[in-house]
């Protein structure tokens, strides 16, 4: 019981680099789809109201912010300790996470300003 103990550094290494990696699942879905739905002629994101696009990709962003920030602050709460034999974990789910955050809220602002109601 005491392996998986989140007041161990090592463990939250491995938690921070599980979540991050995570994380980058809906970036990538809400990334495509943006794409999917981008028109270049009107150079807008379009879609409907009664569709299941604004609902899928406000939980895709929100799960990537989300993962992200779990990520970001286990990682850097965990780097740099004495007792954590896991350092590297650390660092890459801290940066990993933090890429992520920033990736789910340009993915969330460009959406905001290039949408288009049909």
């Amino acid at each position: 019981m005491a392996r998986s103990s989140l007041r161990r550094y090592d463990v939250q290494a491995t938690y921070a680099l599980g979540a991050s990696l995570f994380s980058v699942v809906p970036l990538i879905v809400a990334v495509v789809l943006l794409l999917r739905n981008w028109d270049p002629n009107l150079g807008a994101v379009v879609y409907g109201f009664k569709g299941k696009f604004l609902p899928i990709l406000g939980v895709c962003v929100a799960l990537a912010g989300v993962t992200g920030a779990v990520g970001v602050v286990m990682g850097l709460n965990s780097a740099g300790q004495r007792r954590n034999d896991k350092e590297r974990r650390s660092w890459i789910g801290f940066f990993l996470g933090g890429a992520v955050v920033t990736g789910s809220i340009i993915v969330g602002i460009a959406f905001l300003m290039l949408r288009f109601t049909v």
